[in-house]
Parts: C-alpha cells; sequence; structure tokens
C-alpha cells in the first residue's frame, strides 16, 4: 500500500473506490498508509445492486441484463467513484466471495476495474479460499492494477 500512495503523491494524483465484493476494504487499506490522506478522495460502498447504479452510475440495463458481477460493471464502478469522488484514478470491485454463486457466476471470480488518465481497463481473476481470503486476494490484486498502470505512465515520462 505504501507504494501505491508514494507513487500517487509523486504524481500529485488522487484516487477513490465504488466497492461491492470488497465493501470499503480496499480504501481503508490505502488509508492505512501513513500520508493516505494526501491522495485518497473517498470511496463509495455499493454492495446493493441498486446503488451500483444510484449511486456510481452503472448503466441500469447492463445490471438488469448481465448482474453485477461482469466486466463491464467493474469498469462502470471505476469511473463513477472517479467522477462522483472527483479524483484522477477511479477503481471498481466487484465478484463473488461465496460460499454460493451470485447470478450464475462462480466464486473467487472477480472483476476490478481502473480508470485513469488514459486508462480505461478490468482485470478478470479467480481467487480461491473463503470469503475473506477472496476479499483480501482482490484488494491486493486492484493495487497490484493501480501500481503497474502508474509505473508504466511513469516509464512512458522519462
Amino acid at each position: 500500500m505504501t507504494g501505491v500512495v508514494e507513487l500517487l503523491k509523486a504524481r500529485n494524483q488522487t484516487v477513490a473506490t465504488a466497492e461491492s465484493l470488497t465493501a470499503g476494504l480496499l480504501c481503508a487499506t490505502i488509508v492505512d498508509t501513513p500520508g493516505a490522506s494526501a491522495v485518497v478522495r473517498g470511496g463509495l460502498i455499493v454492495y446493493a445492486t441498486e446503488l451500483k447504479h444510484e449511486l456510481a452510475g452503472v448503466d441500469q440495463q447492463l445490471l438488469d441484463e448481465h448482474g453485477a458481477v461482469h466486466p463491464d460493471v467493474a469498469i462502470q464502478l471505476a469511473e463513477g467513484a472517479r467522477k462522483r469522488c472527483g479524483a484522477d484514478w477511479g477503481i471498481g470491485l466487484t465478484g463473488v466471495a461465496g460460499p454460493d454463486p451470485q447470478d450464475g457466476v462462480a466464486p473467487g471470480t472477480v472483476h476490478i476495474g481502473l480508470s485513469g488518465p488514459g486508462v480505461s481497463t478490468v482485470r478478470t481473476i479467480t481467487l480461491s479460499g473463503d470469503r475473506g481470503a477472496v476479499r483480501s486476494g482482490a484488494v491486493e490484486k486492484a493495487l497490484v492494477l493501480l501500481s503497474e498502470k502508474l509505473l508504466v505512465a511513469d516509464a512512458g515520462n522519462k
């Protein structure tokens, strides 16, 4: 987490989250780092499907057709967090922690959306373990994705 905060500080950029699967764990993890207040704008906890639309602006038709656990939902969550919180970067997380499938999607399926300057991407991963392991693994992978994109952008500016 320290790495993400330092990378954002060096770029004078901010981040916001829209979290379903992780219910605020990602934002809480980032703010555990001293100095995070300089880069974290806030987060939306959109655990209930209707809140994905109402708070994060996820397209209602997308939710109706594909359910809450879909790659396009993750990117729209990221874009919604970025826009609604006024951040440079937005991260959206949706998935199934288990133990049961949701809308036909297997436990351990996680979609991570990332929206930022010149970046709009989704990474889909499959994690194993209990609910806690899936949620903490999703947080770790979301931070890795953001770090990778920040480092690539930095390398391109040298």
